[in-house]
């Protein structure tokens, strides 16, 4: 009697843990922006603690990580370049924004200190382009009197990879530049005319470090974990002003969201004496028609969690959370565009 009485016991101990949340958490996978990453990272870390479920990202870049949602090799993609709503059409696909932030210039000169540096988006541009080619170009010293810039050498630092940074960026450069539009344009990937690229915000950060008197771009979060130096720029008002929180909240102070068109909105060059010229949101690429059903709940179940708990943590990170209303807004989208074969929604 004893021995079957243990046998009952491990019984019903084995059922209660299959049975049990953590037990049957679905770990997800995801793939895609380097933008974004320490702050989904962040998220992870803490939602499993929370829940036992497990959230895998890789850092990819934005390229990378929509071809992967693309061909639903991953549960969701991620990209800073958000799809217009004829290409979510054609893939099957929804998006949502998740944080705002800022991509910023970052130079590796010496003799300057951190947030000293003022460029004007022309300059930028040309230097970008190979015209201006050394630091103590007429153009620069314009702008920064009493600074004392190196005459050396420009060396240009881009990415490698197609990158939603870069489209971030480029596109700015489009915005400011008739040149830069008419040579190079916008997008995830361009063809550089000068510079050496470096694969991910990690591979342009360290690169940057490396090299004396370099420039580059990276997502804020980065320029400060990695303590670089980061420029001021002149927005579209005339104003210099520097990369924060505040800069980047002015710019997005702008934004129209709207979810019939997949939450499709551009951030740079806003209006504003405030407004940081270079922010952007960065976004989550996932099926309307998921093929695991589970899986896709689980996706939103993370980034449910992450707009209610994570906000402090993106703040800790340097970006600039949603809006309460913005997230209203995603789960009603979540609603209606999120469903199972037979048409029923996936979120409630």
């Amino acid at each position: 009697m004893n021995k079957m009485n243990s046998i009952l016991r491990i019984a019903i101990l084995s059922a209660t843990l299959v049975a049990s949340p953590i037990a049957l958490a679905t770990d997800i996978t995801g793939a895609g922006a380097t933008f974004p990453y320490p702050i989904y990272a962040k998220w992870a870390e803490a939602y499993k603690a929370k829940t036992g479920a497990g959230m895998n990202y890789q850092s990819i870049g934005s390229g990378g990580g929509i071809k992967q949602i693309q061909a639903k090799t991953v549960d969701f993609g991620a990209s800073d370049a958000p799809l217009r709503p004829e290409e979510l059409a054609k893939s099957g696909l929804t998006q949502f924004p998740t944080v705002i932030g800022g991509v910023v210039p970052v130079v590796n000169l010496g003799t300057v200190a951190a947030g000293t540096l003022k460029l004007s988006s022309d300059v930028l541009a040309d230097i970008y382009q190979g015209k201006i080619t050394k630091w103590n170009d007429s153009r620069i010293v314009a702008d920064n009197a009493g600074l004392a810039l190196p005459d050396k050498a420009i060396t240009v630092v881009h990415r490698a990879d197609g990158s939603g940074t870069t489209f971030i960026f480029t596109t700015y450069l489009a915005q400011v530049s008739a040149s830069w539009k008419a040579d190079v344009g916008a997008d995830k990937a361009v063809k550089w005319p000068v510079g050496t690229g470096g694969k991910g915000n990690e591979g342009v950060a360290s690169f940057v470090q490396t090299i004396k008197n370099s420039i580059g771009y990276v997502e804020y979060a980065y320029a400060l974990q990695n303590k670089m130096n980061y420029v001021q720029l002149k927005n579209r008002d005339g104003q210099f002003v520097k990369p924060n929180d505040d800069s980047f909240k002015a710019a997005a102070a702008n934004a129209k969201w709207d979810k019939n068109n997949g939450f499709y909105e551009i951030l740079t060059n806003e209006p504003g004496k405030a407004s940081w010229p270079i922010t952007g949101a960065t976004f989550v690429l996932i099926p309307k028609s998921p093929e695991k059903i589970e899986n896709a709940k689980e996706v939103l179940k993370f980034f449910d969690w992450a707009y209610a708990n994570g906000d402090k943590m993106a703040s800790d990170l340097d970006y600039v959370p949603l809006p309460d209303k913005l997230k209203a807004t995603i789960h009603d989208a979540w609603k209606e565009q999120v469903k199972d074969s037979s048409g029923k929604a996936l979120w409630k």
